[in-house]
């Protein structure tokens, strides 16, 4: 069997959520136990760590990667959808999973999976904790794919979990209120497991509190310990200053198990000084992605996976080359200057718009395609209004037809055409733009996957 093989294989036998959406996927955790019973449960031959969230996950998930590799840990990193490379879903101290591990691990397993008939992305995940699992990683980073409760990777027992943020997307599936999708997503806490939630959120705050009090499993919310602001602005990175607060009081016998130690620690506000990181990400949006990084770093000082709490510095300068970390605010061309970011859902979307206004530019040109089980309405109210939209279908049966999104656009008043295919929609793009004009590239991470 060749690669090529195993990916048709993989794609064209199996049915995957990105190509043709709901009916690819599975309501249990049936499969993925029979799968993992099969081949010895790999799953619990490696310490992991959990991420699950609307938004920030990857970029939650290639930092703290870094971070660890720079640490000097063998570092496991299983993330979901791919852009390109179905390879880009597992890496080790930010190298694809190799072509060689992928052609055996199906041709061995056909039996089984044509026995137990799972869907694509139980397979990817399976694969990922085995090549974990022989590859003797010292941690893996594990991302969730659509929710958390019944998501196949929720099979693991990992040391923490991190729910990033949430807000709306996959309503079909996670339900149609924020607090029924922290539901959803909180289905990854697990027993006396620490959780750490990136960003306090009012509205969905309380569901996180009974499920972790529900399962004793010490809960905090790290932006009540740190504040991370921008402070310097660039496409090739920014510049964050951290301020540490004053931990909240623990409630009950659901307080931090460092808690008693947080007096010693120099991040304790009173003593502590505010710091600034480096980093070569860019986004308005990392600054409350690095709120939970660095709590999840501290806890893993205190239990003494990361040696020197140092090592951040270093790392957020390199999380791209580090973790192979691909596809958010991208640079692709200098001239003219065209960007790509894979933000889709409204909260992404909103975050985009905010950064796009913080470039200097003389007029935009926007490239952009969209799946058709999104709130499309939604998402164009959202958009900038001076500016000009180059429609095109991503090349996946889920893609929505760039004429009918066009009239879409049109709708809103805006100034949009459509195109036969993304590459042709950049072309016309950038052929258009001037030297000071910037094209973006996005609305969906299958667009952004054709063009890088």
């Amino acid at each position: 069997m060749t690669l090529k093989l195993a990916l048709d294989y993989l794609y064209n036998q199996l049915p995957m959520y990105q190509r043709i959406g709901a009916a690819a996927m599975k309501k249990d955790l049936g499969n993925i136990h029979l799968l993992c019973e099969a081949l010895d449960n790999p799953h619990q031959k490696f310490k992991s760590i959990h991420i699950a969230g609307t938004n920030g996950k990857g970029s939650t998930a290639h930092i703290l990667s870094a971070i660890l590799q720079t640490a000097g840990l063998k570092t496991g990193l299983y993330t979901s959808p791919h852009y390109r490379d179905f390879r880009e879903r597992i890496k080790i101290d930010g190298q694809y999973v190799t072509e060689q591990f992928v052609v055996d691990f199906v041709a061995k397993n056909k039996p089984l999976f044509e026995q137990i008939k799972p869907s694509f992305f139980e397979i990817t995940v399976v694969m990922a904790f085995q090549y974990f699992a022989d590859s003797e990683v010292d941690i893996a980073i594990v991302e969730t794919g659509l929710g958390g409760r019944l998501d196949s990777t929720n099979i693991l027992s990992p040391i923490l979990s991190i729910i990033t943020n949430i807000s709306y997307d996959h309503q079909q599936f996670l339900g149609d209120t924020l607090p029924e999708i922290a539901t959803e997503k909180a289905g990854i806490i697990k027993p006396s497991t620490p959780v750490v939630i990136s960003e306090r959120q009012d509205e969905v705050a309380h569901i996180f509190e009974r499920i972790a009090a529900e399962r004793n499993a010490p809960l905090y919310f790290a932006s009540d310990f740190f504040t991370v602001k921008e402070k310097e602005i660039s496409l090739m990175g920014n510049v964050y200053e951290v301020c540490p607060l004053t931990p909240p009081a623990p409630k009950g016998d659901s307080g931090h198990v460092f808690m008693s130690e947080w007096a010693d620690s120099p991040l304790e506000a009173g003593g502590a000084q505010n710091y600034f990181l480096q980093t070569d990400l860019y986004g308005n949006y990392q600054s409350k992605n690095l709120c939970g990084v660095l709590f999840v770093e501290k806890i893993l000082t205190e239990e003494k996976i990361i040696s020197n709490d140092q090592v951040k510095f270093t790392a957020l300068k390199r999380v791209k080359s580090l973790a192979n970390f691909v596809g958010r605010w991208q640079v692709i061309s200098e001239k003219p200057l065209t960007v790509c970011d894979s933000g889709h859902n409204t909260a992404g979307i909103e975050q985009l718009v905010k950064q796009l206004a913080a470039l200097p530019y003389r007029y935009l040109h926007i490239v952009i395609g969209m799946v058709s089980d999104k709130d499309h309405e939604k998402v164009i109210k959202l958009l900038p209004k001076d500016a000009t939209y180059y429609i095109a279908k991503p090349d996946i049966p889920r893609g929505m037809d760039a004429e009918k999104l066009k009239e879409k656009f049109v709708r809103e008043g805006l100034s949009a055409r459509a195109y036969a295919n993304v590459p042709d929609a950049l072309h016309m793009a950038q052929t258009q733009a001037q030297e000071e004009d910037l094209v973006f590239v996005g609305g969906s991470i299958f667009v952004v996957g054709e063009v890088l």
